[in-house]
């Protein structure tokens, strides 16, 4: 159980982040939503295509629920993938935001130097 605990404490920092700057579900909340359905679909397609390889399998811990989603799938592994699309969307909404702030910054910066120096051709250069 503690995992799994540990999964929605770290999806619920997400939240406040998301909350806080606006990033990705408070943003835009029906295309976060059809993102993460998309990205939670796809990955646990993959680990299901991993499990039926072999690839992937389950190990009994005495950190985790024991609930089974499928055949060597447990609950925690859907929680920890959505944990995993969440962060990745708040990263990249996050650079995005962080780059328009600071263009608009050097914008802001480059006005306010032209307006104190009279002008791109203050001082009669021609």
């Amino acid at each position: 159980m503690i995992y799994l605990a540990v999964l929605v404490a770290l999806l619920g920092c997400m939240a406040l982040l998301d909350a806080r700057y606006k990033l990705f579900f408070f943003a835009r909340p029906l295309a976060a939503t059809i993102t993460m359905v998309a990205g939670l679909a796809y990955f646990l397609a993959w680990d299901v295509w991993a499990i039926s390889l072999g690839i992937f399998l389950h190990r009994e811990s005495p950190l985790m629920t024991g609930i089974m989603l499928g055949p060597q799938l447990p609950l925690e592994e859907a929680f920890f993938l959505a944990f995993l699309c969440y962060q990745t969307m708040i990263l990249f909404t996050g650079l995005l935001a962080w780059g328009r702030h600071r263009r608009t910054a050097r914008r802001a910066d480059r006005e306010q130097l032209v307006e104190h120096d009279g002008g791109p051709r203050a001082g009669g250069a021609a």
